[in-house]
């Protein structure tokens, strides 16, 4: 509670209340919950006794009971701040985020320095889209608590989703500073050093996180572990932990075995990323390839909508298109039941936007996880990844929590239909030079390790006149690889940084100019592989010891060029070496890719659309179901 919204009490009714909070604050809510009420029957117009009353009621997800109690307080106390924040969490918990916006606004008028209203309003905030007003709030937290954990921690969070680490990476120092061990801070830190290209003790802080996730502890999100050198087992490790912490099943399954009597399979696919979106880009031609008259397919949009030409590309390529971004995730759940959906295709997992939690309910029979998150997620309501031997072989099975179904060729689809633009720039436009052989590395910036930069280095060292061709965003991701080229003896004018173009089709052009694509290692380049071979660019690639390391290993067998495969540092920088000698050799590879295209199943979306609909049917004829738990999250309350 604020200190300027505690009303002077008797000294015995003080003490009296003082106990009732301490219990509540130690977890024991209805014990605190019957001295609270009993406060009421002597004065039913108590505002701190209504407040606690209510918050005992949320912390039972009593929330019907908890808005009538609330909306009692603020009849009796309407200028008693903590019962607006009350008001909020209970509005939020219903799903009404506008009204909680409201609510949180109402109290800070009243307590403009209520530190929790802050916190919790900026994170819905965020969760409504609204990010600079959510960074506003988290910024106005610390200039009251410097060292507000929570503030500092969720500031650096939204900083790095908007792509501002020359600002969350001191933001994420400071967090460590204040608590070394906060939970994931260490792997966000390391990460958005990673999308700057900023290694400052990049190889202390990798082990630092690979012990942690070793003794079980919380020190890096999934995601950001794929960035950092390690094992499926270490994958594994910690996705069950960040599944157990931030995605525990729901204490109700929705779907309770009831069997569907449908014509068609009912297939729906969950994606923040239905916009122009490599996900996107990768399943449109699949979208659009499944059989109607055996499947029935469903989109749950749950992010943004660009307005792009590819969204409404996208909108026409289902037989329901469901923008559902503005519901919450038990809405999103019910919604999904009610559908009857037979297969629940999850195409984001741990990335940015998605929303595991919608799976956590069991909407569906059958809940599979599919292209866009390279792992395990960790979770025991997830019953499949799809998957092929090559980016999970049988003997990393144990490390996933999900029932493998492999499809026979490879994971990854294309788009059969995607038609690269026949308008080939010049090297000048690009900003290459006329001579010299071009190697692309166009992956994210994050994807580049500084053991893999320091062989790039040595690569454009032996071979004079030749430039490395990237696709970093402007600003200190640009002057920290031009820092450490130079500090590894070579001209930074060697590395030359490709323009973003609007369209697909005239980026996929420029990949002709190049000789070879450079994969990264540890995290491998993806769709940005797909795309170099789609125009006959060849791929040498580091296979690595886990999923996002072993992607563009299974697009080349599935092109019939396995001989580009590497599986040392040593032996991918001698075969790229070799291959810039070797003319001859580079243009047999590159003539061998082209004729592929058309006899190898990499680029046939019809083959691979057929064995993802098989992979359905497989999965849907073996349902498994089990009873969920949740966990419910502590409510702190006033002293």
């Amino acid at each position: 509670m604020p200190k300027n919204s505690k009303t002077k009490l008797a000294p015995n009714i003080d003490r009296e209340r003082d106990r009732a909070a301490r219990l509540f604050n130690a977890g024991h809510v209805r014990e605190a919950e019957t001295l609270f009420r009993s406060m009421l029957l002597k004065n039913r117009n108590d505002a701190f006794a209504i407040y606690h009353v209510t918050l005992s009621l949320y912390v039972q997800k009593k929330y019907t009971d908890a808005l009538r109690m609330i909306e009692r307080g603020l009849g009796v106390a309407p200028g008693f701040a903590p019962n607006w924040y009350a008001q909020a969490m209970v509005f939020k918990a219903l799903g009404r985020n506008l009204d909680a916006l409201q609510s949180y606004d109402q109290a800070l008028r009243m307590v403009p320095d209520y530190q929790d209203a802050l916190l919790n309003s900026g994170v819905l905030l965020r969760e409504v889209w609204r990010h600079h007003e959510s960074l506003e709030r988290f910024e106005r937290l610390l200039t009251i608590n410097p060292v507000h954990e929570a503030a500092l921690a969720n500031c650096a969070t939204l900083l790095d989703q908007l792509s501002r680490p020359e600002r969350s990476i001191p933001m994420f120092e400071r967090l460590l500073q204040v608590n070394r061990h906060h939970p994931y801070g260490l792997g966000m830190l390391a990460y958005d050093r990673l999308r700057s290209c900023d290694w400052t003790d990049h190889e202390s802080l990798a082990q630092e996180i690979t012990e942690g996730i070793h003794a079980g502890r919380m020190s890096c999100r999934p995601f950001a572990l794929m960035a950092i050198p390690s094992s499926a087992r270490d994958h594994g490790l910690a996705a069950r932990v960040f599944a157990q912490d931030k995605f525990p099943k729901a204490a109700t399954a929705l779907w309770q075995g009831q069997p569907y009597q449908h014509e068609r399979l009912r297939v729906a696919y969950v994606s923040p990323d239905f916009r122009e979106h490599p996900v996107s880009h990768l399943m449109t031609g699949i979208f659009q390839r499944h059989d109607r008259t055996r499947f029935e397919t469903i989109a749950i949009s749950i992010g943004m909508n660009d307005n792009s030409r590819f969204r409404a590309k996208l909108e026409g390529s289902f037989d329901q298109f469901l923008d559902l971004a503005a519901c919450s995730s038990l809405q999103i759940a019910q919604r999904i039941r009610e559908l009857e959906v037979d297969v629940l295709v999850d195409l984001a997992g741990y990335t940015s936007d998605g929303r595991p939690d919608i799976f956590a309910h069991r909407p569906a029979p059958v809940q599979a996880g599919f292209l866009g998150y390279p792992g395990t997620l960790g979770s025991d309501y997830i019953d499949f990844i799809i998957a092929d031997r090559h980016v999970i072989p049988p003997e990393h099975q144990p490390c996933y929590a999900e029932q493998v179904v492999y499809l026979p060729d490879t994971y990854l689809p294309t788009d059969a239909g995607l038609q690269i633009s026949p308008d080939t720039p010049t090297r000048a436009a690009c900003g290459l030079p006329e001579q010299g052989a071009v190697l692309c590395a166009f992956s994210h910036n994050f994807k580049v390790h500084p053991t893999l930069f320091a062989t790039w280095m040595r690569l454009l060292q032996q071979a004079p006149g030749s430039v490395l061709w990237l696709a970093a965003r402007e600003g200190p991701m640009r002057d920290n690889l031009r820092a450490a080229a130079l500090a590894r003896g070579v001209d930074p004018a060697r590395l030359v940084f490709a323009k973003r173009v609007p369209k697909v089709e005239d980026h996929l052009a420029r990949y002709r100019l190049a000789d070879l694509f450079l994969d990264t290692w540890p995290y491998n380049a993806h769709t940005t592989a797909a795309d170099a071979l789609s125009a006959g660019l060849p791929v040498v690639t580091l296979q690595g010891d886990a999923f996002p390391s072993r992607v563009a290993a299974s697009l080349l067998h599935a092109i019939g060029l396995p001989e580009l495969i590497t599986t040392s540092m040593p032996g991918y920088e001698a075969l790229v070496l070799e291959l810039l000698a070797d003319r001859k050799r580079l243009a047999d590879v590159q003539a061998r890719l082209v004729a592929n295209k058309a006899t190898q199943p990499l680029f046939d979306s019809d083959r691979f659309c057929r064995n993802l609909e098989a992979a359905f049917v497989a999965m849907h004829g073996a349902v498994r179901h089990a009873e969920p738990a949740l966990a419910e999250a502590p409510v702190t309350g006033a002293a």
